[in-house]
């Protein structure tokens, strides 16, 4: 394990390891929660391995389905049975089969205004409001126990792509993307760096030889959006060895 720049760098063997670390490391923090545990979800490719293993008999009957909250950290403005739709995807792998409906919380794309995002996002920001049961986040008690995250091509992670006026947003809980800056080019919701920051563990998920060149930069310290993507209390990142630059040194 190394540590850089506030952050636990894991390096792990292949996918499946990564997929394995990453449940056990959800086991473990919905565990450390007696209460009521809130998880954000991401897209992608990377978590769907670790959603169909959470689905799993060795994993689905250790988790307390009844007292976990699941919401999205961003999603893509497409219909909600749409292969390209995040949430569906979560559904599709895991949620439908162990979640209770209530305890789901996708963000809305199936509005009149569908090409609207800005709409959405406020429907999911009062949405979080009324589960966190205030209009601030206070940085003593996190929203989320957990939120997986991504890294995309450009360093983006979430739907928070570099440049983007939705980097740098510090009021709003969500925000609207008009369009993405990597295909599939929709409009897209966001949660925003600080409310994804809001959490006991912010747990990366990064693999594939595709992902290298990203990787090295963020390393260097690129100011990209997967650097400013920070838990206020736990930020860990688990990397497969096909990821790894070259010249990594754990």
């Amino acid at each position: 394990m190394a540590t850089s720049h506030e952050r636990k760098i894991i390096p792990v063997a292949d996918p499946a390891a990564l997929a394995k670390a990453a449940a056990e490391r959800v086991i473990a923090r919905i565990e450390q929660n007696p209460g009521r545990v809130a998880v954000c979800l991401t897209g992608g490719s990377s978590p769907k391995a670790l959603y169909q293993l959470l689905a799993t008999r060795e994993y689905r009957d250790t988790i307390p389905w009844d007292r976990i909250d699941w919401f999205i950290g961003d999603e893509r403005l497409v219909p909600r049975k749409d292969p390209l739709h995040n949430m569906c995807m979560a559904r599709q792998a895991f949620l439908d089969r162990c979640a209770p409906a209530a305890n789901v919380h996708p963000i809305a794309t199936d509005t009149a205004d569908l090409n609207d995002p800005d709409v959405s996002a406020a429907l999911y920001e009062n949405e979080l409001m009324a589960f966190y049961g205030a209009e601030q986040l206070d940085p003593a008690r996190p929203l989320f126990d957990l939120v997986l995250m991504g890294v995309g091509p450009d360093g983006h992670t979430a739907s928070l792509f570099p440049g983007y006026p939705a980097v740098a947003e510090s009021a709003r809980w969500v925000v609207g993307v008009p369009k993405a800056n990597v295909e599939p080019f929709v409009p897209r919701v966001t949660l925003t760096l600080p409310t994804l920051a809001s959490c006991r563990e912010m747990l990366f998920e990064i693999a594939g030889e595709s992902k290298r060149a990203i990787l090295a930069r963020l390393l260097a310290g690129e100011d990209l959006p997967a650097n400013r993507a920070r838990s206020q209390h736990e930020t860990v990142w688990l990397v497969d060895q096909a990821a790894l630059p070259e010249d990594f040194r754990g």
